[in-house]
């Protein structure tokens, strides 16, 4: 079987991580498969490596200056449209609306469902979720929300997880044990956010909730990795940022974190905020449970679904600081246990043999419209 999977950029972002776990797991599974990508920024590679059983195509997109979301969006769109070829291929699968409009008749996963308000951006994921002829959610709280308000059905398949990347860092060999001990000297005691600072994570949630455990925690620091992004939240930063100032919480903002270093980095906090308002699954939340750390998440229908027995839970901003408190206090060996054997449930191996099942049912239902 010949698989396109089309995202749309190189950066560490879920659907990214997504998109290149589940080409290596298809291949594995025997699948030939192709990732196609934009290269932002002269990016000619992904920010990790890939298998090589996984052929790339990464078109290049420069940066154009004076450029605004809208048209960013609309440029991203006509420049893959115009690189990708989908002949020779059995399954076109995409998996975010820019790809998902640039790929034409396709399957698309959605792994949320976002309420944007730049108008190209609006349409954009309208769209991609309207013309796709086929659609994944990677949780059935998604696939809820898509039958809902779009009368639109979905198959879950829910995320895979690399639980022995994250495990290793938590385990006890001297170089697993320097990897964290580095992270330890530089930011003592942590709280750790993963995702960057935008709308979405909940991120001025998160700052107010740590301004009410702080007090009790003498020395305790929040950090935040990651945050690459197509989108510009410069003005939800700008009020983070006046935020933090009012609360007098000195945040530490790493930003994107090396493939080879995010492990250790989330193994040695001491507690994992997932305080997202708007999520699909949750993958780095999953992979702190697999590295042993306890994890706050908000109290919401996705959240408790792919954490609940695993997880505190906050539905607001008290809520979620209760949930701290009660971490960095009284850490559950039992969520712990919990944590990691859920992790370790969630393979990218099965994601790909669902994957392939439901890419045999369309091809065989293809063919039977066309012997018919």
């Amino acid at each position: 079987m010949n698989v396109a999977l089309l995202t749309y950029s190189t950066k560490p972002r879920g659907g990214v991580v997504h998109t290149l776990s589940l080409a290596e797991a298809l291949a594995a599974a025997g699948a030939s498969v192709t990732v196609w990508t934009l290269g932002r920024g002269g990016d000619d590679g992904f920010f990790r490596p890939v298998d090589p059983a996984v052929r790339q195509v990464i078109v290049p997109f420069p940066d154009a200056g004076g450029e605004d979301v809208g048209g960013r969006v609309l440029r991203s769109i006509s420049t893959l449209r115009a690189a990708f070829d989908p002949r020779g291929y059995d399954v076109v699968h995409a998996q975010d609306c820019i790809s998902a409009n640039a790929a034409g008749r396709c399957v698309r996963t959605v792994h949320h469902i976002d309420h944007f308000t730049t108008p190209e951006l609006s349409a954009c994921h309208e769209r991609a979720l309207v013309r796709p002829f086929r659609h994944i959610c990677v949780s059935g709280a998604v696939a809820r929300e898509l039958r809902d308000g779009w009368g639109i059905g979905a198959m879950v398949v829910p995320n895979g997880v690399d639980a022995e990347r994250f495990a290793t860092a938590d385990g006890p060999s001297p170089g697993a044990v320097a990897a964290r001990g580095r992270w330890r000297a530089r930011l003592g005691r942590y709280v750790l956010a993963v995702g960057g600072i935008e709308p979405r994570k909940g991120s001025i949630d998160l700052l107010e909730a740590f301004a009410r455990v702080r007090g009790s925690q003498p020395g305790l620091r929040l950090v935040i990795a990651g945050g690459e992004t197509l989108f510009d939240y410069r003005p939800y930063r700008a009020e983070w940022e006046a935020r933090a100032d009012a609360l007098r919480v000195q945040p530490v903002v790493l930003g994107p974190v090396p493939h080879a270093d995010l492990p250790s980095l989330v193994a040695a906090a001491d507690v994992f905020a997932f305080p997202s308002t708007v999520e699909g699954f949750g993958l780095a939340a999953m992979e702190a449970l697999a590295a042993g750390v306890p994890l706050v998440t908000r109290d919401a229908p996705v959240l408790r679904e792919v954490f609940g027995g695993a997880a505190l839970f906050g539905a607001d901003v008290p809520g979620i600081a209760v949930a701290l408190a009660h971490a960095l206090d009284d850490p559950d060996p039992v969520l712990r246990s919990a944590g990691r054997d859920l992790a370790f449930r969630h393979t990218w191996a099965d994601a790909a043999r669902r994957h392939l099942t439901f890419y045999r049912s369309l091809l065989a239902r293809a063919q039977a419209l066309t012997l018919g």
